[in-house]
């Protein structure tokens, strides 16, 4: 069976990306500890969040200098509560484990919202399977790829 960053390596090829994988045994797991490790600004990490809405599963791919927030992504996606999906739920819905949740190549199709104030960067890093696995991407490659919906769902200061 393929590790976790060869299925999302996988997943990339097919759909024409060829992505730079770094691994920082120190681990990537939050975003500080991403910005971190790979000497980035803390917004250019994108956190894929699973939320589970009424009709399942979905993907928030979120600044790493912003929260997601619940009651804007409900607004969003029309339904009537959002909450953010268990470890075993993001698992199943993914097939990746919270903290290395990659924002593509899951194990079923998600709908995916793409934070706008990702857009405003030359390039975002996210995860690539693994707590300790990055890669950077363009903006518009992410788009394309998750095949994202852009939307401004952050929690106001």
């Amino acid at each position: 069976m393929p590790s976790a960053i060869e299925r999302f390596e996988e997943a990339a090829a097919s759909a024409g990306l060829s992505l730079r994988i770094e691994r920082f045994p120190q681990g990537t797991r939050t975003a500080a500890d991403a910005a971190r490790a790979i000497g980035c600004e803390i917004g250019q990490i994108v956190k894929s969040l699973v939320f589970i809405a009424d009709d399942g599963p979905f993907l928030a791919l979120t600044s790493g200098s912003n929260r997601a927030d619940p009651f804007r992504l409900v607004e969003l996606v029309g339904s009537t509560s959002v909450r953010r999906a268990t470890a075993e739920e993001a698992r199943e819905a993914t097939g990746y484990a919270i903290g290395g949740t990659p924002p593509f190549g899951h194990s079923r199709d998600l709908r995916v919202w793409v934070d706008r104030d990702l857009l405003s960067y030359e390039v975002v890093w996210a995860a690539a399977g693994t707590p300790d696995s990055v890669f950077p991407i363009v903006p518009d490659d992410l788009l394309r790829t998750t095949q994202g919906q852009v939307a401004d769902f952050k929690e106001a200061r």
